[in-house]
C-alpha cells in the first residue's frame, strides 16, 4: 500500500514538473490535475482488467490462470490477482479431489453386489447402480428423478413406503420376475441426510429356494420314515397283545424286517448324499476298471430282478472295450448301480433292460442303461434328479425306492466332470446315460 502512495506522489511530482516547464507557475495546477487524472485512469483500467479476468475465471470450468494473468498489471492489483489465482487454484484442486472421491464412492457402490438407490426428500431417484437397475427393471439414466412408487408397484412395497417404518426389510418380486422364473428381492430403506433415503435391495431368490428345498427335504424325510415306523409300531403292538400262530408271527416279522430294511436304505442314501456334498472332488490318480463295475452292477441288478419280478427281466450287459475310469470306485459303482436298479424297479416283469459301456470316437466314455418300461413324460424329466421327487409314489414304495437314487447319480456325475443324459417317451421306455470326459477315460489292451 505504501508503494501505491509513492507511485501516486511520483506521478503528481512529474505532472507538476511538466506544468512548470511548459507554462511556469501557472502550469503547476493543470499539471497536477492531469497527472492525478492519468493515474486514476490507469488505476481504473487495471481494476477493469482484473475484474474481467476474475469473471473469466469464475465462468470457466477449468480456469486458464497463467494465460489470463499475463494481462493483469503489477502493483497492488497484481498482488490481489496473485492471491486470487492461488485461491482459485486451491478451489479447483479441492473440487477435483472432491470429484475424485465422489467418483470412487460411486464406483464402489456400482461394484456392490446389492442394489443401491439414492432417493431425495420427495422419494425421487437421484442415482442408482446397475444392480438396482437389474433388480427393479430401471433404466439408470432415463429414470433419474422419477418417483420410486411409480416404478416399483408391488403392493407390499407401496405399503412399506407409506408406513414410514423402515426398521425391517420387505420381500417383493423382482422387476424381471416371471411365473417360470420367480425372483425375490429383500428391500430395506434407510433415512439419511436432509430427509433423504437410501434404498438397498438384495436378490434372495437362491436363499428362498434353498429354504423351500430344506422345508421340502425335512417334510419328505419325515414322511418317508414315518410310514415304516407306523407299520413297525403296529406290528409290534400286534405281537405284544395278540396270541399268534407261528405262520402269522413269521409273516409279521418278515414285514417288520422289510420296513426296517427300507428305513436303513433311506438312512444309507442320506448319508451317501451328505458324504458326496461334503467331501473334496475326486482326483485323477485312482483308476477303476469298467469291466469290474459292470460285473457288480449286473450281479445287483439280477438279484433285485429275482426279488421284484417273479418271471424276471431280460437283462443284457455289454462291457464293451476294456477301459478304466479316473475316480472313486464306490461313487462310480453307486451311480451306475442306481441307474440299473431303477430300470429293474420300473420295468414290468419280462421287460428288456440293456446296460452297456462304450468308448466314443472322441475319447469320451458312455455308460448307458436302456429299458422297455412305461417311459417318462417330458414335464417330469427336468425334476427327476431332485431329492424325493417321484412320478408315482405308490410304485416307488412297492419296489423299495427311496427317491434319492437319481440325486446320488447327479452328484456323482458332477463330481467326476461327467454329464447325465436322460431320454424318455411315454410307452417307449427310457435311456439314462453318463458321459465321462476323455481326461477321465483310458483304454486298456484287450
Amino acid at each position: 500500500m505504501i508503494n501505491r502512495w509513492v507511485v501516486f506522489a511520483a506521478c503528481l511530482l512529474l505532472g507538476s514538473g511538466a506544468g512548470w516547464g511548459l507554462a511556469g507557475k501557472d502550469g503547476i495546477e493543470p499539471g497536477l490535475l492531469l497527472a492525478g487524472f492519468s493515474w486514476l485512469l490507469l488505476d481504473t483500467l487495471q481494476i477493469a482488467r482484473l475484474l474481467r479476468w476474475l469473471r473469466s475465471e469464475q465462468n470457466a470450468d477449468v480456469p486458464g490462470v497463467t494465460a489470463n494473468m499475463a494481462s493483469v498489471p503489477g502493483g497492488v492489483w497484481g498482488d490481489v490477482a496473485g492471491r486470487m489465482r492461488r485461491l482459485l487454484k486451491d478451489r479447483d484442486r479441492q473440487y477435483q479431489e472432491s470429484q475424485a472421491r465422489l467418483n470412487e464412492f460411486l464406483s464402489a457402490m456400482q461394484a456392490s453386489p446389492n442394489g443401491v438407490v439414492l432417493l431425495d426428500a420427495q422419494g425421487r431417484i437421484e442415482w442408482c447402480n446397475q444392480t438396482a437397475a437389474q433388480h427393479f427393471g430401471f433404466d439408470a439414466k432415463r429414470d433419474v428423478m422419477q418417483h420410486i412408487a411409480n416404478l416399483v408397484r408391488a403392493p407390499s412395497f407401496s405399503a412399506y413406503l407409506s408406513s414410514a417404518d423402515f426398521a425391517s426389510d420387505v420381500i417383493i418380486p423382482g422387476g424381471l420376475s416371471t411365473p417360470a422364473r420367480p425372483v425375490k428381492l429383500s428391500v430395506h430403506l434407510h433415512a439419511y441426510g436432509n430427509e433423504r433415503r437410501l434404498l438397498l435391495s438384495r436378490d434372495i431368490t437362491a436363499l428362498e429356494l434353498a429354504e423351500a428345498m430344506r422345508r421340502d427335504f425335512v417334510a419328505n424325510v419325515s414322511h418317508e420314515i414315518r410310514t415304516p415306523l407306523t407299520v413297525l409300531s403296529g406290528f409290534i403292538e400286534t405281537l405284544q397283545t395278540l396270541p399268534l400262530q407261528e405262520p402269522e408271527r413269521n409273516r409279521y416279522l418278515g414285514l417288520m424286517a422289510q420296513q426296517s430294511q427300507r428305513m436303513q436304505t433311506l438312512v444309507n442314501d442320506l448319508l451317501t448324499l451328505s458324504r458326496l456334498e461334503g467331501s473334496p472332488l475326486p482326483d485323477t490318480a485312482g483308476w477303476v476298471g469298467t469291466g469290474a463295475l459292470l460285473a457288480q452292477c449286473e450281479q445287483e441288478a439280477r438279484a433285485l430282478s429275482a426279488l421284484l419280478a417273479p418271471s424276471g427281466h431280460r437283462l443284457e450287459f455289454d462291457a464293451g472295450q476294456v477301459c478304466e475310469l479316473a475316480g472313486v470306485h464306490n461313487e462310480l459303482l453307486s451311480a451306475m448301480s442306481n441307474l440299473a436298479s431303477n430300470a429293474v424297479r420300473y420295468t414290468p416283469s419280462g421287460g428288456l433292460i440293456r446296460v452297456s459301456w462304450m468308448l466314443l470316437d472322441d475319447g469320451r466314455g458312455r455308460f448307458e442303461v436302456q429299458d422297455s418300461g412305461p417311459g417318462i413324460a417330458s414335464e417330469h424329466i427336468p425334476r427327476l434328479t431332485e431329492r424325493f421327487y417321484r412320478i408315482d409314489r405308490s410304485r416307488s414304495r412297492e419296489t423299495g425306492g427311496t427317491g434319492l437314487g437319481l440325486a446320488i447319480v447327479k452328484h456323482v456325475t458332477q463330481r467326476h466332470g461327467a454329464e447325465l443324459q436322460i431320454e424318455s417317451q411315454l410307452g417307449q421306455g427310457s435311456r439314462f446315460s453318463i458321459v465321462f470326459p476323455a481326461a477321465r477315460v483310458r483304454q486298456l489292451p484287450a
